[in-house]
């Protein structure tokens, strides 16, 4: 499948999660279904398979992430729908380089925010007591201070990079 999809598919997620914090289902479920149907079509079985695959590493990547609280399911959708359009390989670097990233968006914001220095305190004390934030960077109780990153932005950029470093893989 061209690269023309999964381009349109982040930029729709980035406009809505960045103005409304939310992954439309609109977006990602469509992709995901026709995804499946395109490589089954073009490719019989091995594209099903490879469609398939795809899905199910992108949505492995985030699904622990998503199940401590610390990810949404839009975010987890979107990169299962990147998986389904472009495959396992292209999937996994997309990850890969979207932690990097979302963890530099989250450090940068943390120290515009001067709260790097509480943030780290309170993850080494949550570290060493066992006692865990649902894997969120929250920083005090109260939901107005909690640090949250549209990460559609980060899935985006490691997409771009992927799409970049693509002849290599």
């Amino acid at each position: 499948m061209t690269n023309l999809a999964p381009i349109l598919i982040l930029t729709i997620s980035i406009i809505t999660d960045l103005r409304n914090r939310k992954i439309l289902n609109i977006v990602t479920l469509p992709a995901i279904l026709i995804a499946l149907a395109f490589h089954t079509i073009t490719t019989g079985l091995d594209g099903f398979l490879f469609s398939g695959q795809g899905f199910l590493v992108g949505l492995g990547l985030l699904l622990i992430p998503f199940l401590m609280g610390g990810i949404g399911a839009g975010d987890v959708k979107l990169l299962a729908a990147i998986g389904a359009l472009k495959g396992t390989v292209f999937v996994l670097y997309t990850g890969i380089y979207a932690g990097i990233i979302g963890g530099l968006i989250a450090i940068f914001i943390l120290v515009k925010q001067r709260k790097l220095g509480f943030t780290l305190k309170h993850m080494l004390f949550s570290a060493v007591f066992l006692k865990g934030t649902k894997g969120s960077l929250q920083v005090p109780a109260d939901k107005g201070n909690t640090l949250s990153i549209p990460y559609a932005v980060s899935i985006a950029i490691g997409a771009i990079l992927t799409f970049l470093l693509e002849t290599n893989l």
